[in-house]
C-alpha cells in the first residue's frame, strides 16, 4: 500500500499518547498536520482507522492492528537504515537527536564541534523536549538517540528496547537566597564563580534545616520533582513548595529574588549567572546524566560515533556502567 513512515509513525505515537495534541508535541507537528497524516494513511488503506468517543478519538480495530504492524515496520526501516550506513566507507548520515534544556546549554554544543572535527559527514539535527518524554520519544523512533536524566529515588521506567549509558553523575547542593541561612553559608557566590563569601560556617546543612523555608520545584508529577521530594521525606520533613517552576534558570531568578529555596547541580548554575548562596548538603542526592538509543542501534556507526563524542566531551571514558531494560539509573 502507499503509505509513509511519517503516517505510520503518527499512528503508532496515537497508540503511546493516546491524543491528537499529545502526537502533535512529540512530533513537532501540529494537531492538524497529524490529522492530516492519518486521514492520508486511511485513504492509503481504505479503512476507517480512527473513530470519535466525545471530545477523544481511539482506534478502530484496523487502527490497532495496522499500529502494531507498523511499529515493526519502522523498526525494520530503521535497522535498514543502519546497515546501508555499515556499507559506506566513512561514517556519514543524518541522525535526530533529543535533548533536555541544561543539556541543549552544555553539553550538546562542544559534542557537535567535535563531530564536525571527527565525523563531518555526519549531520545532527537537534529537537528539545521534556526530559521526562525522551525516553519514549527514543522507544517510538521519534529520535534516534537523545540525552536525558535518571534520579536513584525514583528511576524512570525502561523500555526493554532501549540501550541506557550512563554519561556522568552530579551531586546536588541547596541554593538559598543570600543570607538566608546566616551561619550555614560556606559559599556564597554568583553561579559559576569561585566562593566570594569568606564566611565561618559548618561545611554542610541538611535538608531538613529547610524545613521552614519555601520551595521552588517542578511538579511532583515529574520525576525531578518526585526525586526531592523523595529526598526531603526522608530527611523528616514535607516541603512547602511556594513555587512550582520547571525552568532551571527561572528557578535560579527566583532564589535570588529572595522567594524560595531548591536544589542545583553544577551544571545547572552555568545557565544562569545568579547572586545566591550554594550550601553542600549532608544527604547525598545525585542526578546521573545518560544516553539513550535503542538497543538495534548499538552498531549504527553514526549512533556509536556520537556516543563516544559525548562520553568524550562529558569527561566520562569506558568503562562505564550499561543499563539495559528497567535496570536502575539517575536523573532531572
Amino acid at each position: 500500500m502507499d503509505w509513509t513512515s511519517a503516517q505510520l509513525r503518527s499512528l503508532v505515537e496515537l497508540t503511546r499518547r493516546g491524543t491528537i495534541t499529545a502526537v502533535a508535541d512529540a512530533l513537532g507537528y501540529t494537531p492538524g498536520g497529524v490529522s492530516q497524516q492519518i486521514t492520508a494513511l486511511e485513504k492509503a488503506t481504505g479503512m476507517r482507522l480512527l473513530r470519535r468517543v466525545g471530545r477523544r478519538v481511539e482506534l478502530t480495530d484496523a487502527g490497532a492492528t495496522l499500529a502494531l504492524h507498523a511499529e515493526r515496520i519502522l523498526t525494520t526501516e530503521a535497522e535498514a537504515v543502519e546497515a546501508l550506513e555499515r556499507t559506506r566507507n566513512e561514517i556519514s548520515g543524518t541522525l535526530r537527536v533529543g535533548l533536555f534544556a541544561t543539556a541543549a546549554a552544555e553539553i550538546l554544543p562542544p559534542a557537535l564541534r567535535q563531530v564536525r572535527e571527527r565525523h563531518p559527514g555526519v549531520t545532527v539535527r537537534s529537537r528539545d523536549m521534556d526530559v521526562d518524554e525522551v525516553y519514549d520519544a527514543v522507544a517510538g523512533g521519534t529520535v534516534d538517540l537523545a540525552l536525558g536524566l535518571d534520579y536513584p529515588d525514583v528511576p524512570i521506567p525502561r523500555d526493554p528496547s532501549l540501550r541506557v549509558m550512563e554519561l556522568s553523575r552530579e551531586r546536588f547542593s541547596l541554593a538559598v537566597p543570600t543570607g538566608a541561612m546566616p551561619g550555614r553559608a560556606d559559599t556564597s557566590r554568583t553561579s559559576g564563580t569561585s566562593d566570594t563569601s569568606g564566611r565561618a560556617g559548618p561545611r554542610k546543612v541538611s535538608l531538613a534545616d529547610t524545613r521552614e523555608l519555601g520551595w521552588i520545584l517542578p511538579s511532583v508529577r515529574s520525576y525531578y520533582g518526585r526525586a526531592v521530594l523523595t529526598a526531603c521525606r526522608r530527611a523528616g520533613f514535607e516541603p512547602q513548595v511556594a513555587h512550582e517552576v520547571t525552568d532551571t534558570a527561572a528557578t535560579l531568578a527566583l532564589v535570588e529574588a529572595g522567594v524560595g529555596v531548591s536544589v542545583v547541580t553544577d551544571l545547572m548554575l552555568r545557565l544562569r549567572p545568579s547572586r545566591l548562596d550554594v550550601l553542600e548538603l549532608r544527604e547525598t542526592m545525585e542526578r546521573h546524566i545518560v544516553v539513550v538509543f535503542r538497543s538495534f542501534a548499538e552498531h549504527r556507526p553514526t549512533v556509536a560515533a556520537l556516543v563516544d563524542v559525548l562520553r568524550t566531551s562529558t569527561g566520562r571514558r569506558p568503562p562505564r556502567r550499561e543499563h539495559h531494560g528497567t535496570d536502575k539509573l539517575a536523573t532531572r
